[in-house]
């Protein structure tokens, strides 16, 4: 079985055993909270990051506008949790200034290659970080390569795990119907696998129940 023959399979036995996630992981779900956990999530846990979003959120932080308004010093002081808050506070403000004039136009664009790339031209943000604003925020089907989607595709699809994002992003969007639904639901099924069994070091009991040669 070819690694696009295992991927709409092994979506269906991840979804089987886990169910829906209803991701993005946010306290609030709205999409400035979702952009800027992206931009926070950099190199860091997500646990520091959501202390930072509280922080944000406390102090009424809750759409781009308001945050252009926070001088530089007291933005860093709320999201110190998430880490390197200097250069993230820069990207931040270079987002927020971004979101607030081209928003509503994202949302109703189609064009995602250009999208991408006008994302990718602000400072601080990469792939990653452009397709997950995409998928989550803004709901068009890009699928996010992340650690946890490289240490999967290496050890149950048998794939090289260091291969080129878009290289690897272009295997999975075509196994796979062209919907965000989906690869927002797989990419959170993947995460969760991760977590849970396919640990850094080694696999657990669990990836061996769901994919094993004995399971059809």
């Amino acid at each position: 079985m070819t690694a696009m023959e295992k991927i709409p399979r092994f979506f269906r036995l991840l979804y089987d055993h886990f169910g829906a996630q209803h991701w993005w992981p946010c306290v609030s779900g709205e999409r400035w909270e979702i952009v800027a956990g992206a931009v926070l999530t950099q190199n860091t846990a997500w646990t520091n990051v959501e202390k930072a979003l509280k922080n944000l959120s406390d102090a009424g932080i809750t759409t781009p506008e308001k945050l252009l308004l926070l001088p530089g010093e007291e933005l860093e002081k709320l999201i110190m949790p998430a880490g390197f808050f200097r250069q993230k506070s820069r990207y931040l403000t270079a987002m927020a200034l971004f979101l607030s004039e081209r928003e509503k136009e994202f949302l109703e664009r189609d064009d995602i290659p250009a999208m991408r790339k006008e994302l990718l031209a602000l400072k601080g943000v990469g792939k990653e970080t452009a397709d997950s604003i995409l998928l989550y925020a803004f709901g068009k089907p890009v699928f996010v390569i992340d650690a946890y989607t490289r240490r999967f595709a290496q050890r149950h699809l048998l794939l090289d795990g260091k291969m080129p994002y878009d290289d690897l992003q272009a295997i999975f969007q075509s196994s796979l119907e062209n919907t965000s639904t989906l690869f927002n639901e797989y990419h959170a099924l993947i995460v969760r696998l991760c977590k849970e069994s396919c640990l850094k070091k080694e696999c657990g009991a669990l990836c061996g129940e769901l994919f094993g040669p004995g399971r059809k």
